[in-house]
């Protein structure tokens, strides 16, 4: 399987993602998984009681302009229970909830995103002493994002924090320059390494494709820069994971198809040969194998439970499995699947066979 990003044209139409998506509650067994893993723990404020503002004010950019996220204001006796309970959530992300550390701290302000699926809310945590400040998200408990966060936190190079608590989710922020950001300002910087990037691309695309996480626009990714012995290293990191195996067209799980990042695709095609791309979505599937069996029983169950779930409608999933099936040159098992969950289990055996073949110990392990 070789996507050469050749003669790609990003467009509009079809290729684009569901306007709105459903939230698909948290079921039984996926508690279940989250509390035996340490997921789910009590947590002092809900996504409802962040609902109660009394108003919000627009938030703007450092040049004036309006951004997708809006300050909100709470009456006093809110604005008393949130600052207090914000920063014991905060303690529970960073300290394993060790509150002897949470004097000096305390909650500068409280953001609502209006745009996309999840409606976060930010929460800007300062230190009283320094000034410094640092943020996470609380968000509605969909089970697509919690199996994306997952997936993610077990499969990609990047760990991620995360907690659960009945019907809202906290994230911890992930740092990094916003992809629409990076492609406007640091692109045409003469110290960015083009081929570098160029691998990390080809490299974050495949990563989005085998595990089915969907809609990596520009604005949905972070790039990572961390200077190395003679030059610099990139890691983009995903930061939205609502659209997890949820929408049926394929190209939708392949970020060289938006035309938000038709400029990265641009850098691919002029500083990368086939062999090139072949090798690197290669090193890319050899180290999710490798991630894959170091957490297989955990990935399993995982996986176990997201195929007696539901967290797509049934004409997503026909498309999906069909269109998969093409492009794996008519490999006729995606056909077997009901469920997405199956289609994302049978999507990770197809794309990381070849390098399970090559660990005769585990490669059982996975067959189920």
């Amino acid at each position: 399987m070789i996507n050469t990003f050749e003669n790609i044209v990003p467009s509009d139409q079809p290729d684009r993602p569901s306007k709105k998506k459903p939230i698909f509650r948290v079921n039984d067994h996926l508690r279940q998984y989250l509390v035996k893993f340490g997921r789910e723990v009590k947590l002092p404020v809900s996504y409802e009681d962040l609902q109660r503002y009394t108003y919000t004010v627009p938030l703007k950019d450092k040049f004036g302009k309006d951004t997708s996220w809006e300050k909100a204001s709470y009456d006093m006796d809110k604005w008393a229970f949130l600052r207090e309970n914000l920063v014991r959530i905060y303690a529970i992300l960073k300290t394993e909830g060790d509150m002897s550390y949470i004097n000096h701290l305390d909650v500068a302000r409280i953001d609502f995103c209006y745009f996309g699926n999840s409606q976060p809310f930010r929460i800007r945590i300062v230190n009283k002493f320094n000034d410094n400040y640092d943020h996470y998200y609380i968000k509605q408990a969909d089970a697509s994002r919690v199996y994306g966060l997952e997936l993610e936190h077990l499969l990609s190079p990047n760990r991620i924090t995360y907690f659960t608590n009945n019907n809202t989710l906290i994230e911890e922020h992930i740092p990094g320059i916003p992809g629409d950001t990076f492609i406007n300002d640091y692109l045409a910087d003469p110290n960015t390494n083009l081929i570098r990037l160029a691998k990390e691309f080809v490299k974050f695309n495949e990563r989005c494709f085998v595990q089915l996480l969907g809609d990596m626009r520009s604005y949905n990714f972070v790039v990572n820069i961390t200077p190395d012995i003679e030059d610099f290293q990139y890691r983009i990191r995903a930061i939205d994971f609502d659209q997890q195996s949820y929408e049926g067209r394929k190209n939708l799980y392949l970020p060289q198809f938006f035309k938000e990042n038709k400029a990265l695709v641009d850098i691919v095609i002029k500083h990368l040969d086939k062999d090139s791309i072949a090798q690197y979505q290669a090193e890319e599937r050899t180290m999710m194998t490798f991630r894959l069996v170091s957490s297989r029983y955990r990935v399993k169950e995982i996986l176990d439970i997201m195929t007696g779930d539901t967290i797509s409608k049934t004409e997503k999933i026909a498309q999906l499995k069909e269109e998969l099936t093409a492009h794996f040159s008519h490999t006729t098992g995606f056909r077997k699947a009901v469920t997405m969950g199956q289609l994302v289990k049978m999507q990770l055996k197809q794309s990381l066979r070849k390098s399970l073949l090559l660990i005769p110990k585990t490669k059982s392990r996975f067959n189920d």
